[in-house]
């Protein structure tokens, strides 16, 4: 005689993932939890009511309160499942996992219940780590959200953001989350080569095809066969070159430089640029079959300023992945410093800062005073320091530092900046020429 559906306990029901699984009302409040559940994050009394947002997040307020996707209402609204990348506390930290939760109806056919179903990932970690992708910004989280969605695919992916926000990284955590994970990801840098030189680096050439060339070699689309193949700045590949590309990409085949047989590869093409191609494009210096083919699934890699929330977690993260430094830690006003510049360089520029700061700190934690100058200007204890050494500032003094502190924090052309400083542009020019401020900056118009 079978047991009825509905007198079944819940763990037993739940028991049939093998996946932690909890499931939740429309409230928030967690009504069970499967053994894989326990093993993986620990076991949630059930004596007390507990909203999965408090054990989860250790937030007081539903995700999208705190800032966060929430994915039960997106399930309600919906009516379906929905996946998304979160970050949860759990006894080793924070940890990103994969969550899907899927609505159960009631008897009016609405969402009444909801199954959560938990996957941790290791596309990003929410920690300091020595390797890969560090974040737990809303930007970031989008980012990580892209890459669990395109991964486990063939399609071709394309980078889009800012010189030094980490392409490469990204690039590699695709490659390692897909199913090509044990097999090569070559890199191949596209900017500052000849059309012969990239030519030959990426197909290979034969013995003798040029002067110079006494061996035969590999080309790197070869290395790349059954892996994964990055172009790093594609929009620096020369124009009869896009032409070659665009067939190894429609094909899979391609020919040595010299040579006249046809050979085949297999790879998973993944593009980066910090250039407009859309405009390169119009321009005629980038082909627009070749754009579209490359361009199947753009994720955009956003820039520092974008996720200024994690500037704490990477400056931990960047101390202890240096070598060859002592790492004695960092102040909270460096850190309120970092925070507050703009960072145009992105992570490149933020890694630069720590090792001049290293250096200059020695024995003793990073401070205000170990960090340029273009920092300790934009921060109010710099200010106060200033103040401190210096009781009495001239005004033109203090206009020459204000000056200073604008064109640090702002990215506007000197025209709308002028605007808002409610001078001319020539009158705002001057005063920078009088600072000794014009080194890199356009002529006036």
């Amino acid at each position: 005689m079978h047991t009825p559906l509905i007198a079944l306990p819940l763990k037993n029901l739940l028991n049939s993932y093998t996946e932690p699984a909890i499931l939740l009302d429309k409230d928030f409040f967690i009504h069970g939890y499967n053994d894989a559940y326990i093993h993986e994050y620990g076991s949630v009394s059930m004596t007390e009511s507990h909203k999965c947002y408090e054990i989860s997040h250790s937030f007081s307020k539903p995700c999208d309160q705190e800032g966060e996707s929430c994915p039960m209402f997106s399930c309600m609204e919906s009516g379906r499942a929905h996946k998304m990348m979160h970050v949860h506390v759990t006894s080793r930290g924070r940890e990103y996992v994969e969550v899907e939760m899927r609505p159960i109806a009631g008897d009016d056919g609405n969402p009444e219940y909801f199954l959560e179903i938990l996957k941790p990932s290791h596309i990003a970690q929410a920690m300091p780590s020595p390797v890969g992708l560090v974040g737990m910004s809303e930007p970031f989280n989008h980012m990580i959200d892209m890459i669990r969605r395109v991964a486990p695919s063939r399609v071709s992916v394309f980078l889009s953001g800012a010189s030094g926000t980490g392409k490469e990284v990204v690039a590699r955590a695709i490659h390692d989350s897909s199913d090509r994970s044990d097999k090569p990801f070559v890199p191949v840098e596209c900017s500052g080569l000849t059309e012969t030189l990239f030519e030959s680096e990426l197909f290979g050439h034969e013995k003798g095809a040029f002067t110079g060339a006494y061996l035969k070699k590999r080309g790197l689309v070869e290395a790349a066969h059954g892996g994964t193949l990055f172009l790093d700045e594609i929009g620096d590949v020369p124009l009869p070159l896009q032409v070659k590309l665009l067939r190894l990409l429609e094909t899979k085949t391609y020919r040595n430089v010299g040579s006249v047989d046809t050979l085949h590869t297999d790879f998973r093409l993944i593009s980066a640029t910090n250039q407009d191609l859309g405009a390169m494009v119009e321009a005629g210096t980038f082909r627009l079959d070749l754009y579209y083919r490359i361009s199947v699934f753009p994720i955009h890699i956003p820039s520092l300023s974008e996720r200024k929330k994690d500037i704490p977690l990477l400056v931990e993260t960047l101390l202890q992945r240096m070598e060859g430094f002592r790492n004695n830690g960092i102040t909270p006003r460096a850190i309120k410093a970092l925070e507050n510049y703009h960072f145009p360089g992105n992570i490149r520029e933020l890694l630069n800062f720590l090792e001049r700061a290293l250096l200059l700190a020695e024995n003793e934690p990073i401070d205000l005073k170990h960090l340029p100058q273009v920092c300790r200007d934009l921060s109010t204890d710099g200010a106060m320091e200033d103040r401190q050494e210096e009781t009495i500032l001239t005004l033109r003094e203090v206009e020459r530092r204000y000056i200073k502190q604008v064109l640090a924090q702002s990215q506007e052309d000197r025209k709308n900046l002028a605007e808002r400083l409610g001078v001319s542009e020539r009158t705002l020019y001057r005063k920078i020429e009088e600072a000794h401020m014009i080194d890199g900056m356009d002529d006036p118009e």
